[in-house]
């Protein structure tokens, strides 16, 4: 397994952009397909968006389509999430996971979690 640490959350306006970081412990992180989750109070966690270990793919959820992209840096065990127009539905606890899987929408797919980072987002 890796160990996660997210950080680049923050206050922001709506309208506003923010990059979040995900830095992964251990020599294995290239072989990870990675992804990022949110989970705003009092909802599920969901899926937004997951990079191929290679990053020859992503999968965007629809709500973020078009305004969120993610990115990986093997060489930096290092991944990404670009968040650009943010919203105050955005606003969420925003977490990174590892995954070996190639089923990469699902929580229950991932091995290893962050520990969350707040974002959000005012009118």
């Amino acid at each position: 397994q890796v160990q996660l640490v997210e950080s680049g959350g923050g206050l922001v306006q709506a309208g506003d952009s923010l990059r979040l970081s995900c830095a992964a412990s251990g020599r294995s992180f290239g072989s990870y397909a990675m992804g990022w989750f949110r989970q705003a109070p009092g909802k599920e966690r969901e899926f937004v968006i997951a990079i191929t270990w290679n990053g020859e793919r992503t999968f965007v959820s629809d709500l973020v389509k078009d305004r969120f992209t993610i990115a990986r840096d093997n060489a930096k065990n290092t991944v990404y999430l670009q968040m650009n127009s943010l919203k105050p539905e955005d606003t969420a606890v925003y977490y990174c996971a590892a995954s070996r899987s190639t089923r990469l929408f699902s929580r229950s797919n991932y091995d290893s979690w962050g520990q969350g980072t707040q974002v959000t987002v005012s009118a």
